[in-house]
């Protein structure tokens, strides 16, 4: 499975040492410039499973900027070119907009569903807790 990330999930599960989830879940990770560009103004140090892509039309990307920021709006339209299995996206705006191109979203917390239910978590519940105390994770 290929899943273009966003930057918050991917910052989020980084600031509680998980990130290696999404490695473990997903056959490729991917992030397009703009998400690597926001990652790396608080992180030195990314996985280097992560793989950056470029989006090949930025004209489209720009349009969505109408309605997202430069990073969401540049995941969602790689996640559409590349024919991404999913967008991994927490925004409900971005998600909405995603959506809407055409693009499957999973957000943070159904990644967490699914590394328990493949076994590659102890607790979901304590993985959800750290990003609440740490991160400041919501759940509506």
């Amino acid at each position: 499975m290929i899943v273009v990330s966003d930057t918050s999930p991917l910052t989020a599960l980084h600031c509680v040492g998980e990130e290696e989830i999404l490695h473990r879940l997903f056959v490729k990770v991917i992030e397009p410039i703009a998400v690597r560009e926001e990652l790396m103004q608080s992180h030195a140090l990314l996985p280097d499973w992560l793989e950056v892509r470029d989006v090949v039309d930025l004209a489209a990307a720009k349009r969505l900027t109408l309605v997202v920021d430069e990073g969401e709006a540049e995941a969602s339209e790689l996640a559409k070119e590349l024919h991404a299995d999913r967008l991994l996206f927490d925004e409900r705006k971005g998600r909405r907009l995603a959506v809407a191109e055409g693009v499957s979203v999973i957000g943070l917390l159904g990644v967490v569903v699914l590394a328990k239910r493949r076994g590659l978590l102890p607790s979901a519940r304590d993985l959800i807790a750290a990003l609440k105390d740490r991160v400041g994770f919501y759940l509506s």
